[in-house]
């Protein structure tokens, strides 16, 4: 799986086709990390509903479990995540009570031992907890979901407070995997989004990770950041890619300040328009592709040999909340202020406040906020989603046969297509659907065509 040369925007008719496709494209959607997405969750799914969810779980199946820890040692002012800066390491020790606590309440509610297949501690700043708290929460997890043989443990990490010491802690425990955020190396970027990060702090974490055994090493990058340019884009790729990370996240920075408040303080005079965003893209990912990563779906690349890109080529890339995975299980458990978790008849998130989140386990009842109920519409619309958003084809009459229905069910879908394929976004034949060269940067506007239950006007992020 590749991706097209970057395409230029100042030379030829087809950049000036380019500039159209951007005009008459770049709204708002989805990232469709889950369908239907978060925003059409709802209170009609409440803790008791979930706990009748857990109570149903086929025994035997593994599960993923997610773990959030929302706490940072710095703000970060172009981040979307649900977290808040702490300096008391007190009060991540009482989350941890707390989580302990949450996993309780959802062990009342199995219907057995329940195996871990995978393990993800996201935030926030998972490397924020003390080598006593990650002794305490390692416990717990095995205690209620003992981990199967060869679970892949994974962690996202801040190297400006990584140590050493809690690298070999975590290795200690299993973990296999680790993500590091970079963003960009820029200095003059750096300063624009208050994350001030050396190369050398970022070398320094990566070789650490190598001297514990940590197989797989991701960096997030982001490009369509204030005051970057493809310059700097490409220069930041420079350095990192002598680190040889097994994957790498090119992540487009989503302005969205009316959900994150925070990201007012950026200069919004200096953040790249659409041309900007799609040039930066395009240049992070011939860089990538000359150094010999393979492209994996939207913003995601990865070394032949990792698992995402063995995935790639058997077809098994699936999408979640954090990103593209091969993780197989159907079911992933949520544990923590606003995670968010997804079982057979539904996803189910946890109210965000920590406050509420704290009140509803000292109460004894599972800390849900919202969620949805899946349909089986939802699941085959989300079927099509995924595949698109994954390999950039589907065919339509296979995920029909799937789903125990007639190809006629998305007659009004193709329909729909038609101007895609007229300006060269996507390609039709049949029941089979493939996203163009081109046609790549936009597949969001292509999913969007499937999606049933979200509007434009919801405050997605921008498409490119």
């Amino acid at each position: 799986m590749t991706v097209a040369p970057a395409l230029a925007l100042d030379a030829n008719p087809a950049a000036a086709s380019l500039r159209e496709l951007l005009s008459r494209y770049d709204s708002r959607a989805p990232r469709y990390t889950s369908y239907p997405t978060a925003l059409q969750f709802s209170s009609e799914v409440t803790g008791e509903l979930y706990g009748d969810w857990l109570s149903a779980l086929a025994p035997r199946e593994p599960v993923s479990l997610y773990v959030h820890i929302p706490f940072c040692n710095r703000l970060c002012w172009y981040c979307g995540c649900n977290t808040r800066v702490v300096k008391k390491h007190s009060l991540i020790s009482e989350y941890v009570d707390y989580l302990i606590a949450e996993l309780a309440l959802v062990e009342a509610r199995l219907p057995g031992k329940l195996k871990a297949g995978a393990v993800h501690l996201g935030g926030g700043t998972p490397n924020m907890l003390s080598l006593d708290d990650m002794v305490r929460l390692f416990g717990a997890l095995r205690h209620v979901f003992p981990f199967s043989p060869g679970v892949e443990i994974s962690a996202e990490l801040d190297p400006a407070i990584l140590t050493e010491a809690w690298v070999k802690a975590a290795a200690f425990h299993g973990l296999t995997r680790a993500s590091l955020g970079v963003q960009d190396l820029a200095p003059h970027v750096q300063e624009a989004v208050n994350r001030i990060e050396p190369f050398e702090v970022v070398a320094r974490a990566v070789g650490w990770l190598r001297e514990a055994g940590i197989a797989s090493i991701n960096l997030d990058l982001m490009y369509g950041l204030p005051r970057q340019t493809v310059d700097d884009v490409v220069s930041t790729l420079d350095a990192i890619l002598t680190l040889r990370p097994e994957r790498i996240a090119l992540f487009g920075y989503a302005h969205v300040p009316w959900a994150r408040p925070h990201q007012r303080l950026l200069n919004e005079a200096e953040l790249p328009d659409a041309q900007a965003r799609l040039a930066q893209s395009q240049a992070a990912a011939e860089r990538l592709l000359r150094a010999g990563y393979v492209a994996i779906g939207l913003d995601h690349f990865a070394l032949p040999e990792d698992g995402l890109g063995t995935g790639a080529t058997a077809g098994t890339l699936r999408r979640n909340f954090q990103g593209y995975t091969t993780d197989p299980h159907p079911t992933l458990i949520g544990l923590g202020a606003s995670s968010i978790g997804r079982l057979p008849q539904g996803f189910v998130q946890n109210v965000s406040s920590e406050v509420a989140w704290r009140a509803a386990i000292s109460e004894g009842r599972l800390p849900v906020a919202r969620g949805v109920a899946l349909t089986d519409d939802d699941r085959l619309r989300g079927d099509v989603i995924e595949r698109l958003m994954c390999d950039f084809t589907v065919d339509l009459g296979e995920v029909a046969a799937r789903h125990g229905v007639e190809p006629s069910v998305f007659a009004d879908d193709k329909a729909r297509l038609a101007t895609l394929a007229a300006d060269g976004l996507i390609d039709l034949d049949g029941d089979r659907i493939t996203v163009t060269p081109t046609g790549r940067a936009f597949v969001r506007v292509a999913a969007r065509v499937f999606d049933r239950r979200s509007k434009e006007d919801d405050g997605f992020s921008r498409i490119v």
